[in-house]
């Protein structure tokens, strides 16, 4: 049973688009995940680059997914701790902001020379209650157990799905995966979490005969078991995790459970408080007069 349809904001960013689903006007989370962005796919032009100026986040991890295919590509990460990564499909890079953290993304230059190709997910964790504060943290993540079954390919990103675990860190109880359905393809969606919630990236899918419009996030009832099929194929992305009891704000690349720490950040950020990226210091995004990324709850 799908008990919530939430239909993507657009973004037009040029040569690329990217849909938000949330944080939105009816619903601000889904288990942890308090932000989620899908970009692509996209063939950027010769020369050209995706480039993602230096900001800040607190309270927070953030989770980088790109797809393999014909539009998979690359994103160089740099960030306030030192740590240096390219972000290739099949990797998990999740940073963890903490106490803190500043970081840029962009086009590797061997990308922009050959027109660059965007396609994957970018999504944001809350922290949990007492741990909102932690020192901030990196890491890069490949080795994903791969779950197949019926047609269909699953990576498990993050969490235990289908009596598979990855070793990607969890601050809380979390469930992410890149489902890949052969045409004809069926997997049964995990009904163990509090919250779930499912997105078709590419091609059709059904989720227990009802049809899933592309790019639309559905949440799931708690507790349904539910099976997921495709006649011509698809992918998929499936997330969630425990229910937080304690509400979340968000302000910009901001989130808390206290107000008050939002706006401490804000006034970080502004006086030029936060440690600087090395590498990658000549930049910097401003703090915005008005945020378009909110909590409305």
């Amino acid at each position: 049973m799908i008990a919530e349809t939430i239909t993507p904001v657009a973004h037009d960013l040029g040569q690329f688009e990217v849909r938000r689903v949330l944080p939105s006007r009816g619903r601000t989370m889904v288990g942890p995940f308090i932000f989620v962005d899908q970009f692509g796919p996209a063939a950027l032009d010769l020369g050209t680059g995706m480039d993602v100026r230096p900001h800040p986040h607190i309270n927070l991890a953030t989770v980088t997914w790109l797809f393999d295919g014909e539009f998979a590509g690359a994103i160089e990460h740099r960030d306030s701790i030192g740590s240096f990564s390219t972000i290739r499909p099949g990797t998990v890079n999740l940073m963890t902001a903490g106490s803190g953290i500043v970081h840029s993304e962009r086009s590797p230059a061997d990308e922009r020379s050959k027109g660059p190709k965007l396609y994957g997910m970018q999504t944001w964790l809350a922290l949990p209650d007492g741990r909102e504060e932690i020192d901030p943290a990196f890491e890069a993540v490949s080795d994903l157990p791969l779950v197949t079954e019926n047609g269909t390919t699953a990576v498990v990103i993050m969490g235990n799905l289908w009596g598979a675990t990855a070793r990607t860190t969890t601050h809380a109880q979390t469930i992410y995966a890149e489902i890949n359905l052969a045409p004809g393809g069926a997997i049964p969606i995990d009904n163990s979490a509090d919250e779930r919630a499912v997105m078709v990236v590419g091609g059709e899918a059904t989720l227990d005969g009802a049809a899933l419009e592309l790019y639309t996030l559905q949440v799931l009832a708690p507790g349904a078991v539910m099976r997921l099929t495709s006649t011509s194929g698809a992918k998929v992305m499936l997330l969630g995790g425990e229910a937080f009891a304690t509400r979340r704000h968000v302000w910009w690349n901001f989130v808390s459970s206290d107000r008050e720490r939002i706006n401490q950040a804000k006034d970080d950020w502004r006086e030029g408080r936060f440690a600087s990226v090395p590498g990658d210091t000549e930049e910097f995004i401003p703090l915005p007069e008005v945020a378009k990324t909110v909590s409305y709850l």
